[in-house]
């Protein structure tokens, strides 16, 4: 790409068009893991504008509405009768229908979950795949009369079309979610969709978009320097790292440690950065954080106070630095789609909260990672040579453990986490246990104990461990009980203040991944 977000590295794209699907950035991620660029954009662009970007092809969203309800969202008739290879998914499907004079119906009964499915005609989608499919259905209104011309090339017990397609034109449509893994063979779906419908070559790939974004960055900063708030995450690590690597020497990198961070980990971000061509800067702002967040106990008061704090931090780091010409941020793809729009000309707040004070003058502000999804930004980051105590750092929230430690923040009990967390931390990455992130959380509350002959009055320290896909909703692991006798015995031995640990088995919903 060129211009970090506009034009592809090569012209092949897939334009992915969002009618409310909570499946819109899997359905784009799973297309560029297929070797093709993709981009999200709003469900009703006028087709003069999708044909200016020349995609290859589209695919429909599903989406939480009616397609007979007037208020629901659509698109043009025009999409479908402009010759580029269309897909549409779930409401994707049904708009479809709607739009090309099929009928879509409310279904006495909905389809949710994995769903055992038969193809009945030949298909290219299905070319090559069992007759007999295992799909994640997810619909109460459903296709009823495909549209003149279509041939119905799959059902199952109460979805009579559960696939259509009219080949001569392009169209093809499917009721079930080949995005997911719940469909067992979805990816080879969408593989023939984008590679035998659409006629794609392939080849987008992180090592030529690691050449493209160098090229860019040298051509947007030229001489200038650049400046740039490390917090240790994965996206501005790979942002420090991408843009010295392009203009070596002319980085300045302003990590605030706040003293909210897990055990060892602002020497493992000190260390990653230590042989780059840039200017290192570590700040430790502990006692400054600490003292704002004396007494507090709201978490959304921390929030806003290490906010606050970290503008300042950084303020005063910025103006020892005399003339900076530009900011540089590690904002990624999510983050463009969540906020509605493709510019993010806007300064990314830090910390969810906040953002830098208006009289921060810069030519520019740099975002290499803009058109680039969390997966993409790791893979590039093992690329650039980061340590995978960097690169795969599992999330993290912004205000840190400030808001892992319920009630008040002090030393003490940070660093009571701090020490808590690092054991069980590092009995699940011994253990053969998978969890996308596991943690523990200090909280405010006591409970009496015995250590020897003497009563205690310590703290309750929970743990916490997920599985998700997308991190918007999770189940708890299941981790056997002699890995949780391990770590609750370690913890109780080895940390001082902690007489009681619990394990938070409550899935999200009802509940959020992390505990404020």
């Amino acid at each position: 790409m060129t211009g970090f977000g506009g034009a592809a590295m090569n012209k092949e794209k897939i334009l992915v068009l969002d009618f409310g699907g909570q499946y819109k950035q899997l359905i784009a991620r799973r297309v560029r893991e297929l070797g093709v660029l993709s981009e999200i954009i709003p469900g009703d662009t006028d087709i003069q504008k999708i044909k200016e970007q020349s995609p290859v092809g589209l695919i429909l969203t599903g989406g939480p509405n009616s397609v007979y309800d007037p208020a629901s969202p659509k698109c043009g008739a025009e999409v479908f009768k402009s010759g580029i290879p269309v897909l549409g998914i779930c409401y994707g499907m049904q708009l479809m229908t709607h739009v090309l004079g099929g009928t879509v119906t409310e279904g006495e009964t909905g389809e949710y979950g994995q769903t055992g499915m038969t193809v009945e005609s030949d298909s290219l989608l299905y070319d090559g795949l069992p007759r007999l499919q295992t799909v994640l259905m997810s619909h109460k209104d459903r296709v009823t009369a495909a549209p003149a011309g279509f041939t119905v090339t799959s059902r199952t017990e109460n979805c009579p079309i559960a696939s259509m397609e009219d080949a001569s034109r392009k169209l093809y449509a499917v009721q079930f979610h080949p995005e997911v893994n719940d469909t067992l063979n979805g990816r080879d779906i969408l593989s023939r969709f984008i590679y035998r419908v659409c006629g794609a070559r392939g080849g987008y790939n992180m090592a030529d978009y690691e050449k493209e974004a160098i090229a860019a960055i040298r051509e947007q900063v030229g001489s200038g320097r650049v400046v740039l708030g490390l917090s240790g995450g994965v996206d501005s690590a790979v942002c420090a790292a991408l843009i010295a690597k392009a203009v070596p020497g002319q980085l300045h990198c302003i990590f605030v440690d706040h003293g909210l961070m897990r055990k060892t980990e602002g020497d493992e971000v000190e260390a990653a950065f230590s042989g780059r061509d840039l200017d290192f800067i570590r700040v430790n702002a502990e006692d400054i954080f600490l003292s704002a967040l004396r007494g507090v106990t709201d978490p959304e008061t921390k929030r806003k106070i290490i906010g606050r704090e970290f503008v300042r931090v950084f303020e005063r780091e910025s103006q020892k630095l005399g003339s900076v010409d530009f900011m540089a941020q590690g904002t990624i793809y999510p983050d463009i789609i969540e906020s509605g729009t493709n510019n993010s000309a806007v300064i990314k707040s830090h910390h969810d909260v906040g953002g830098l004070p208006d009289d921060i003058k810069f030519k520019g502000i740099v975002e290499p990672l803009k058109p680039l999804f969390k997966d993409e930004v790791r893979r590039l980051g093992t690329q650039l040579g980061l340590p995978d105590s960097i690169v795969h750092r599992q999330p993290f929230p912004g205000p840190g453990l400030a808001v892992r430690v319920i009630g008040e923040l002090t030393k003490e009990r940070l660093d009571t986490l701090r020490d808590a967390d690092f054991i069980f931390r590092e009995e699940m990455k011994n253990s053969p246990v998978h969890a996308d992130q596991y943690f523990a959380v200090l909280t405010d509350m006591r409970s009496v104990g015995v250590v020897g002959d003497f009563r205690t009055y310590d703290y309750i320290l929970a743990l916490r461990a997920v599985q998700t896909s997308d991190f918007m909703t999770c189940e708890t692991a299941p981790i056997p009980y002699d890995i949780l006798f391990r770590s609750a015995k370690r913890i109780v031995n080895e940390v001082r203040g902690v007489g009681r640990v619990v394990y938070d088995i409550t899935d999200k919903p009802p509940a959020t991944i992390e505990w404020e």
